[in-house]
């Protein structure tokens, strides 16, 4: 990886390195959501196709939109965990 991402993402840079040197680039790109994605609510972090070792001919990086979806469902499953309750519970 190129020192740009530490110049674009100062914060994240570190936590993402470490997650390369821990797993590979490979297991990166295949849970950057939730694992990294979750650092975004503290910092800022780069999409997913920002990342200096991903490549759009072998990876596929989530539209807007199913971003959106996989953000509704992960609320959602938050909010299940704090009721104690299961989808389709009323």
């Amino acid at each position: 990886m190129d020192g740009s991402l530490e110049e674009d993402y100062p914060e994240a840079a570190p936590y993402i390195r470490e997650a390369v040197e821990e797993h590979g680039e490979e297991w990166v790109i295949e849970n950057y959501f939730p694992d990294i994605v979750s650092l975004g609510v503290v910092m800022d972090i780069p999409q997913i196709d920002e990342l200096p070792f991903f490549d759009e001919t072998k990876h596929e990086a989530p539209t807007e939109q199913e971003q959106r979806e996989r953000a509704e469902a992960y609320r959602q499953y938050r909010e299940n965990l704090r009721n104690g309750t299961k989808p389709g519970d009323e």
